[in-house]
């Protein structure tokens, strides 16, 4: 190639590079998504964990919505309340008042107090055993299978099975709901991580149903509404509850409960 060829290639490559350049400098600039300087700052205080437990699609998600104002700022359950308090400080106002909430499985019926009706063999997913007769092996149709979808599911490694039940460590859980979620059960709800008393089962069978299948089953008999003070037990569908917010942590429900069904929450 002559020079005159190759200084001619080389401005053909170098004009077309510095178009290139030029066209993309443009672009960038016309095209440029603004970013809300108060969002980056949440995200960034954020813990990451992208658990959804805030009801928003990831950090990010949660993130943009506290910067429009669409969200509290101690919405994080994962950081609560010292990441609140950050995201308070970077908002410019009042985190207001966080209680932190924890996990619980309404079931005490592990191999030792639960009846069976007979050998489950097959696939370990909760979710799977709506397919089989009586929803399980279990007598109670109300009890924790024990086959750990909400193990599986648990970004904290905060619920293991124990002797055919679930059970929440409430020091390593961060509340964010992903075990709720795929219990087919209903059972795991959130409780105020300082509750003192609850009610270990869900059951809805009438006393005498409950008693054959559980050793430790409510029966709805409400001796524990009746000598509660403050009036936070409830008793509905043979079933009862604590009001967390009327519990004044006395103690009484679970000293007279015949069936040993409210335990502290430990």
């Amino acid at each position: 190639m002559s020079l005159t060829g190759l200084l001619a290639a080389i401005a053909v490559v170098g004009g077309v590079g510095l178009f290139i350049g030029l066209f993309l400098g443009v672009a960038a600039i016309k095209f440029k998504v603004e970013v809300d300087e108060k969002e980056e700052a949440v995200l960034a205080v954020l813990p990451g964990n992208n658990c959804g437990g805030c009801g928003y699609p990831g950090c990010s998600g949660l993130a943009a919505a506290i910067a429009k104002g669409e969200a509290e700022v101690n919405a994080c359950p994962v950081g609560g309340e010292p990441v609140g308090l950050k995201i308070a400080e970077i908002m410019g106002v009042e985190a207001g008042e966080s209680k932190r909430m924890v996990a619980y499985v309404s079931c005490q019926g592990d191999c030792d107090k639960a009846k069976i009706d007979y050998e489950y063999t097959g696939i370990e997913d909760c979710r799977m055993l709506s397919f089989v007769p009586n929803g399980g092996a279990k007598s109670c149709d109300y009890g924790c299978l024990g086959y750990g979808s909400c193990v599986k599911v648990c970004p904290f490694d905060a619920i293991h099975v124990e002797n055919g039940i679930a059970v929440v460590d409430k020091e390593a859980c961060k509340a964010c709901g992903k075990c709720i979620a795929v219990c087919p059960k209903n059972l795991i709800s959130l409780i105020p991580y300082d509750a003192k008393y609850v009610v270990a089962c869900a059951s809805k069978d009438k006393g005498p149903v409950a008693m054959k299948v559980c050793d430790v089953s409510c029966i709805g008999c409400q001796l524990c509404k009746r000598n509660c003070e403050s009036e936070a037990v409830v008793v509905e569908n043979f079933n009862a509850t604590i009001d967390q917010e009327k519990c004044i942590a006395c103690g009484k429900c679970m000293e007279v409960c015949p069936r040993k069904s409210i335990v502290e929450h430990k």
